[in-house]
Parts: structure tokens; sequence; C-alpha cells
């Protein structure tokens, strides 16, 4: 079986306004280029920016790894879990929440973005659903 690479990923790329949020609540990936591919999200509520991410997946030896910059907070990486055509898993199964970031390309166009995980030995969810949006806004 061949190793996966960046170019697994193209779907991901473009510019994603959350669904239901505030506008400026927004996730945009750029194109796979040099084996990887990097992203930036900001989260607005009330006019004001409550959270914001920066992102990277990038080839390693043989396999894909997530690294997120969460707000200020020291960097989580996530190793590839499973890739298929539409849906990506990566998987850190360290204490802190999340262990699972999840992206999937819905057949609708959409995207849904999720991180999962045990926080306080309970088992836990969280969804971001995106519809993708003009880059040339």
């Amino acid at each position: 079986m061949a190793a996966n690479t960046i170019q697994d990923l193209q779907w991901l790329q473009g510019c994603w306004q959350a669904a239901g949020a505030e506008a400026g609540s927004e996730e945009y990936w750029l194109a796979p280029a040099g084996g990887s591919i990097l992203g930036m999200g900001r989260t607005v509520r009330k006019s004001k920016t409550v959270a914001w991410e920066f992102m990277r997946i990038q080839e390693n030896a043989d396999s894909l790894v997530f690294t997120a910059l969460p707000s200020g907070k020291p960097e989580a990486s996530f190793q590839l879990l499973s890739l298929d055509k539409q849906r990506v898993v990566f998987e850190n199964p360290g204490p802190e929440f999340p262990q699972r970031v999840i992206y999937q390309l819905n057949a609708d166009g959409s995207l849904l973005g999720l991180i999962e995980g045990k926080m306080k030995d309970q088992e836990k969810g969280i969804d971001f659903p995106m519809q993708k949006i003009s880059c040339n806004k």
C-alpha cells in the first residue's frame, strides 16, 4: 500500500465559513505544496475575535501529521489514523482533550471539522460545520 501524501488532502483547500456563526468565523486552507498544507481559523463573537488557530498538515516519513497552535496555547501534534477520499482522522492519545481531530467533506460540499476524546473521564465531541465560501471577498 502506498504511503499517504499531502496531495490526498486537496479536498480540504479553500475558504470555509463556520455555519451559523458570526461573520469572520472562518477557516482557510492553502493548496497542498512542498509536502504540507497550511490552515488558519478564527472565531468571532460579538464583533471580537475570541479564538484563533494556526494549523499545519505535513508529510512525515511515511505518514501525515496534523499540528495545531490554538489561541497561543502550546502546539499539539496528531498522527494520521485514517484517510479516505473525503475523511481524515488524526489522533494523539495523550491526556489533553482533544485526542482526535477529524475533517470530513460531505456530499453537499460542506465541511465538518470535529474534535473528540475524553474530558474528565467522559467521551466528548464538538462539531464545527462549515460551508465553502469565496476566498476573494
